[in-house]
């Protein structure tokens, strides 16, 4: 990937964040209608398209 700029690696770092799981009192607040985020993410699955 060479060397970051400081809006790439906030953009991947942001990215990082959404990819997250989905909080356990979520899960049982819809009475486990939302199991997982829909904008879920994996790195080896699927890229980002950033430019610099």
């Amino acid at each position: 990937m060479g060397i970051k700029t400081p809006k790439k690696k906030a953009r991947l770092a942001r990215a990082m964040k959404t990819s997250r799981r989905v909080p356990v009192f979520v899960i049982a607040k819809t009475n486990r209608r939302v199991r997982y985020p829909t904008r879920s993410r994996n790195w080896r699955h699927s890229r980002l398209q950033i430019k610099d």
